[in-house]
């Protein structure tokens, strides 16, 4: 029963998962179709929340390994990833420089790039079966849309 519960996706990940792609959706509309005064807090919705799920994604990794034993060293230091990287792309918008553009997009590509690591967890063995058919779609979403917000800044 584990086993087949393990493969089974669980029906409220899939539905708050895609519902996570709607503040997004919302930052990249409103910075398509708000105007000249909404632009500022389009770009700034859409880099905070890329940044948080990035960061929440990475807490994900951390909790999978903490469940296992023996718990992968490398998923620690992966983990701990996401935060910094959003960190690191939210530093220049704090010191004026050419932001936010250019920092969506290095944060878009590193969303895009995270299912190498929820392959690598699920080949280990730490992520459940479903893991990869949650995941892919929801960074490749949340990743293309943060990609297009900072091409269209």
């Amino acid at each position: 029963m584990q086993e087949q519960t393990n493969a089974r996706m669980p029906i409220a990940a899939a539905i708050l998962g895609a519902a996570g792609l709607l503040p997004q959706a919302a930052a990249l509309l409103a910075l398509v179709l708000g105007g000249p005064g909404w632009q500022l807090g389009a770009l700034a919705m859409g880099f905070a929340y890329a940044a948080l799920i990035f960061s929440f994604l990475g807490g994900a990794w951390w909790g999978l390994a903490a469940r296992s034993h023996p718990a992968p060293q490398w998923v620690f230091g992966a983990a701990v990833l996401p935060s910094l990287i959003a960190l690191g792309c939210a530093i220049p918008w704090a010191f004026s420089a050419a932001w936010p553009g250019p920092w969506l997009i290095v944060l878009s590509l590193f969303i895009l790039a995270s299912p190498v690591i929820d392959l690598a967890l699920l080949r280990g063995g730490f992520a459940p079966r479903w893991w990869l058919r949650l995941r892919v779609p929801l960074s490749l979403g949340l990743g293309a849309m943060t990609l297009a917000i900072g091409m269209v800044a």
